[in-house]
């Protein structure tokens, strides 16, 4: 797991770290990894409003998983197409590429995004 502020400068740093986890043997291609880890910490970048946050890349259960929280309550919002301009479009790429993602709350008042893939 890595720390990082919620700066654009971050956004590389966690792609990075979660590609290169993925490379490591995960059923994944390492860039939809990094493609999916940049649009998931984009959004904490962006909307969360706190300072820090943090990036998780590992198995789980029975998926390989990204994870990454913020100490921000508010819920990412996945947009209807209709609505779509030139932005929004994040968690409708991550719908795509992954088996699941989803939102976990913790008794902080922050929150996981994560993404998973299944293991095979």
């Amino acid at each position: 797991m890595i720390y990082l502020k919620a700066e654009p400068a971050s956004v590389k740093v966690a792609r990075d770290y979660a590609g290169k986890i993925a490379a490591e043997g995960w059923p994944v291609d390492e860039y939809t990894v990094r493609l999916v880890t940049t649009e998931l910490v984009t959004n904490a970048v962006r909307h969360a409003r706190t300072e820090l946050f943090t990036v998780n890349a590992r198995l789980y259960g029975n998926a390989y998983a990204v994870e990454v929280w913020d100490g921000d309550k508010t819920l990412p919002v996945l947009q209807e197409i209709e609505t779509l301009g030139e932005g929004g479009w994040g968690l409708r790429a991550v719908a795509e590429y992954v088996t699941r993602w989803g939102i976990r709350f913790d008794e902080s008042g922050g929150k996981t995004v994560f993404a998973e893939w299944e293991a095979l």
